[in-house]
């Protein structure tokens, strides 16, 4: 056996897949990985099928078919006042995470720092790390998880060359405010820093606030790569659609990297959701779907000993078990699992050095009959 030096010696296999496996094992309802238990619309997979039955069955073009990129600079006009050239400014890509990577391969180097913030999905470190870049992480405190804009001052150096930010956020589910954006306006100004601006809950905002894309202000949106989610925009997660939307100039260099990873996505899939980009009801009502999914949940959560967090986006619901158990988190959402018959995620898991709150993630993107069952379960623990 030839011996092999690991690139990420400290990673294996990620907790969405162990606690997915797990609930399959045990027969738990699955609440851990975020993916609705609903099909996608019927129009949109039928669309799917015209495509395929018409003939597009071949590569697409390298930075996605001209239609879709068209209908993705059209939505982001319509919902941020931006305007981007389909031509040189927006790529199709697989999914959100391989645009997240391919962004900080375009732009991070040795020895570049990039600033980011805990609780944070998981696949931005490694990212980085396999570009020789050095993650400079600050934790968020629950439980509204605000960014602490004088801190951050204090990690940014001569090296640092980008900030990652998620908003709505995974997991915590809370969201940039107008504070925030003017907070980062005044941070970066006159830095050579890039922003990357992970939006893949970009339409699942409650409680009538908006999402304050990077795109909305032109300060911003020139040095920022602003990744999106088809699936999850349009509850087809295994399709692995996505895109990033940047200037030319970071575009360009996003492209180079690109073409040489995946080249091309799935045609077929791209001809349909051009078609149902055209209805912009198919994404404007989602904001009132998935806030009555989650007031749903909650509702039925109040009645358990679980502790609601704050949620304003996304379709993940955190909640403390303070008063249930002093486990930690990993092992309490095993027992979940396992004796009570419902998966979470443990929180700890997305902070490098594991931080245990007392704190699981839920997602609420399921049929309401699963979410009964899930809550008739918890209110018994």
């Amino acid at each position: 056996m030839i011996p092999v030096i690991s690139k990420l010696p400290q990673t294996g296999t990620t907790i969405f897949t162990t606690m997915s496996a797990l609930a399959a094992e045990y027969g738990a309802i699955n609440l851990s990985q975020g993916f609705p238990d609903y099909n996608c619309s019927e129009e949109l997979v039928e669309l799917v099928n015209n495509a395929m039955r018409n003939g597009h069955n071949q590569y697409a073009p390298m930075a996605g078919l001209m239609a879709l990129r068209e209908q993705i600079a059209i939505k982001t006009e319509k919902l941020y006042g931006a305007v981007y050239n389909p031509d040189t400014e927006v790529t199709v890509t697989a999914g959100a995470t391989q645009a997240i990577f391919t962004a900080i391969s375009a732009v991070i180097h040795p020895n570049d720092e990039v600033i980011m913030f805990e609780p944070a999905y998981d696949c931005y470190a490694p990212a980085i790390k396999l570009m020789g870049g050095v993650v400079k992480s600050l934790q968020l405190e629950p439980p509204d998880y605000r960014i602490p804009w004088d801190m951050v001052k204090r990690l940014i150096t001569n090296k640092t060359r980008m900030i990652i930010l998620n908003s709505p956020h995974n997991p915590t589910g809370t969201i940039l405010s107008k504070h925030d954006i003017d907070e980062l306006t005044a941070l970066v100004k006159n830095q050579d820093i890039f922003i990357l601006s992970d939006e893949v809950y970009e339409h699942l905002v409650f409680d009538g606030n908006i999402h304050h894309s990077m795109a909305r202000y032109p300060e911003l949106q020139q040095r920022s790569l602003i990744v999106a989610s088809f699936g999850k925009t349009f509850h087809a997660t295994g399709w692995k659609l996505g895109y990033c939307i940047a200037p030319a100039y970071l575009m360009q260099e996003f492209r180079k990297i690109h073409q040489f990873l995946v080249f091309s996505v799935n045609t077929p899939v791209q001809y349909a959701i051009a078609e149902f980009l055209k209805d912009e009801n198919h994404y404007l009502g989602l904001p009132d779907y998935f806030q009555q999914k989650r007031d749903y949940f909650n509702k039925g959560l109040e009645q358990s000993r679980f502790k609601l967090l704050p949620c304003s986006g996304t379709y993940f619901q955190s909640v403390t078990y303070n008063a249930i158990s002093d486990e930690k988190d990993t092992d309490f959402a095993i027992h979940l699992t396992k004796e009570i018959g419902v998966a979470a995620i443990p929180v700890s898991v997305f902070y490098r050095n594991n931080t245990d709150r007392h704190i699981l993630r839920f997602c609420f993107a399921k049929r309401q009959e699963t979410l009964d069952k899930a809550v008739d379960r918890l209110s018994k623990v």
